[in-house]
C-alpha cells in the first residue's frame, strides 16, 4: 500500500513538473519561438515568425539599424523589458540598443534629441502616452521611425493603433521588424490670462506643445489635472471620471473658428481638438478622427438636465462606438449634444480662463488656444498583422471616414 501511495505521488510531482517545464517553455516561445528547437515549437503549437518579417528583420540586421530606447524609470517591469530588448536585438545581430531613461525636468525630449545625435535609426518609447508624446516631439518631421512599448495609464494612442497591449514580445518584434506607416501630429499654442498663473506656467508659452491624442480645454483638462496618482495606480484609466465628478457642473463660453471661419460661440462643458477619437473601453467619443487622413477634428461636449444629461450623453457615445448615429432633428431634442467639425486649423477664444490638457498633461490654464495639424510628420513602427488585408483591417486603414489610407500594399512590402 505504501508503495502504491508513493508511486501516485511521484507521478503526480512529474506531471506537474510536466506542466511546469510546458507552460515556461511555451511562454519563452511565445516571447521568442527561434529559442526553442523546432521540434517542440511542433509538439507545443508555437508559431515561428511571419517569413515577411523574419526577411525584415535581415535586411535591417544587415544594415546595422541602430535602435534607441528612451524610457519612464518609474514604470514597472523596465528592467525585465530591458533584458528581453536586449535579447531581441541580439537574435537579430543588431548593434546593443541604446537605452536612455527620462526625468522629471525631461520626459523625453532632450534625450531623443541624444538618441538621434548617436546615429539612433529607430527610437522606442517605453512609457505612457505622455513620454510617447515627448519622444514625437523632437522625431516629428526627421523620418526616423518611432516604436511604442505602452506602459501608462491610458495608452490611447497605443490603443488607436491597435497596438498588443499586454504583450511585449510583439511590441519589440513591431518595433525593431514592423512596417512603417505615416502619422499625423497636431501642435497647439496657448495664450495665458495676466496676473494670476504661476511663473512657471507662463514660462512654458514660448514652446509649442504637440500631442498625438486630444487636447481639451474645460472639462476634460479638469479630469486630466484632478486625477489622484494613487488611483491611477490602482484603478488605472478610471481613476479619470473619478476626478470628472467633482466638475460635472461647470460650463464654459467659448469661440470656435475652423479655417479662418467666422468663429461660433458656444455654450459647453468641453472643447476637444483630436488627432484620434478612441477611449479605452472601446468608446469612441470622436469615431471620424484619424491619425493619418490630415485633418483635426473638433468636437464640442456638453450635458443638461443633471443625471439625465449625463446618462444620455453616455449612451450617445456607446451608440457611436457601435457605429449608429443620431439624426441632427433628433439632435436637436436631446438634453446632451457632441457638436463635431473638421479641419487643419483651429482658433478658440475661452470667455474665462480655462485649464487645458493634452494626451493627459496638464498646461495650466489658457484663455486662447491656436491648433494646427502637421500631416503625414511622424514614422511609426507598427506589426505588420494590422496592416494585412481584410474586413477588420480596411477598416482601420480607412480610419472610419471613408477615405482611403495614404499606406498601400506596396508601401507595407516595402517597409
Amino acid at each position: 500500500m505504501t508503495a502504491l501511495v508513493l508511486s501516485l505521488v511521484a507521478l503526480a510531482i512529474a506531471l506537474l513538473a510536466l506542466s511546469l517545464a510546458v507552460s515556461v517553455t511555451r511562454r519563452v516561445g511565445l516571447r521568442d519561438p527561434i529559442a526553442v528547437p523546432p521540434l517542440w515549437r511542433r509538439v507545443l503549437r508555437i508559431r515561428t515568425l511571419p517569413p515577411v518579417v523574419a526577411a525584415a528583420g535581415a535586411e535591417r540586421a544587415e544594415a546595422q539599424e541602430r535602435v534607441a530606447f528612451i524610457v519612464n524609470p518609474t514604470k514597472a517591469g523596465v528592467a525585465e523589458l530591458r533584458e528581453q530588448a536586449l535579447r531581441a536585438c541580439a537574435i537579430r545581430y543588431l548593434p546593443q540598443p541604446l537605452w536612455f531613461y527620462t526625468t522629471e525636468e525631461d520626459p523625453g525630449r532632450g534625450q531623443t534629441a541624444e538618441a538621434l545625435a548617436a546615429g539612433a535609426d529607430v527610437v522606442v518609447a517605453v512609457g505612457g502616452d505622455g513620454t510617447v508624446r515627448a519622444v514625437a516631439h523632437t522625431l516629428a518631421g526627421t523620418g526616423v521611425p518611432l516604436g511604442i512599448v505602452p506602459m501608462g495609464t491610458g495608452n490611447l494612442f497605443a490603443r488607436n493603433l491597435d497596438l498588443p497591449l499586454d504583450d511585449q514580445a510583439a511590441l519589440l518584434r513591431a518595433a525593431l521588424e514592423g512596417a512603417e506607416r505615416p502619422s499625423d501630429v497636431g501642435w497647439i499654442e496657448l495664450d495665458r490670462p495676466t496676473g494670476d498663473e504661476p511663473e512657471r506656467e507662463r514660462e512654458r508659452d514660448d514652446r509649442r506643445h504637440i500631442f498625438l491624442v486630444i487636447a481639451g480645454a474645460g472639462l476634460d483638462a479638469e479630469m486630466v489635472a484632478g486625477a489622484n496618482d494613487q488611483l491611477k495606480r490602482r484603478l488605472g484609466w478610471v481613476a479619470y471620471f473619478y476626478a470628472a465628478l467633482r466638475h460635472l457642473g461647470k460650463r464654459m463660453e467659448a469661440h470656435i473658428s475652423v479655417d479662418g471661419a467666422e468663429p461660433v460661440e458656444s455654450s459647453m462643458r468641453t472643447v476637444l481638438i483630436a488627432n484620434v477619437g478612441r477611449l479605452p473601453g472601446g468608446l469612441r467619443l470622436i469615431p471620424d478622427a484619424s491619425f493619418h487622413d490630415g485633418r483635426l477634428d473638433v468636437a464640442s461636449i456638453d450635458a443638461r438636465g443633471g443625471i439625465v444629461g449625463w446618462s444620455e450623453l453616455f449612451g450617445t457615445v456607446v451608440s457611436q462606438g457601435a457605429g449608429i448615429r443620431d439624426p441632427w432633428l433628433l439632435r436637436t431634442w436631446k438634453t446632451s449634444r457632441i457638436d463635431h467639425v473638421r479641419g487643419t486649423r483651429v482658433e478658440i477664444r475661452l470667455r474665462d480662463p480655462q485649464k487645458v490638457q493634452v494626451d493627459g498633461d496638464s498646461l495650466g490654464h489658457a484663455t486662447r488656444i491656436s491648433a494646427r495639424i502637421q500631416a503625414q510628420a511622424l514614422t511609426l513602427r507598427v506589426p505588420r498583422e494590422t496592416l494585412e488585408e481584410g474586413p477588420r483591417g480596411a477598416r482601420r486603414r480607412a480610419g472610419g471616414t471613408g477615405a482611403s489610407s495614404p499606406l498601400t500594399r506596396d508601401d507595407a512590402r516595402a517597409g
